[in-house]
């Protein structure tokens, strides 16, 4: 039986999160991708659960899944402009 992925620790600098998971990867990824937690302030950043799915903020209404970090997605709650 495979075990499912989840966070075991999450951390913050000023540009990124940083994401450990059970299976000793780290995930690094910059807060640049959800905005909430890009302005949210530290403390607010660090008040978050671990569900078995990814991770959630009450305070900033922000869901994060483990799923999607993995597939490279971002906020997908706001519409971004292409590149052009």
């Amino acid at each position: 039986m495979q075990r499912r992925l989840k966070a075991v620790q999450v951390t913050f600098d000023d540009s990124s999160m940083y994401v450990s998971l059970n299976d000793g990867r780290m995930l690094g990824v910059p807060l640049a991708w959800f905005p909430r937690l890009l302005h949210a302030s530290l403390e607010q950043r660090q008040n978050f659960t671990i569900s078995t799915s990814g991770l959630h903020w009450d305070q900033l209404d922000e869901d994060i899944s483990i799923a999607g970090l993995l597939a490279g997605h971002g906020d997908l709650t706001h519409h971004h402009p292409q590149a052009a």
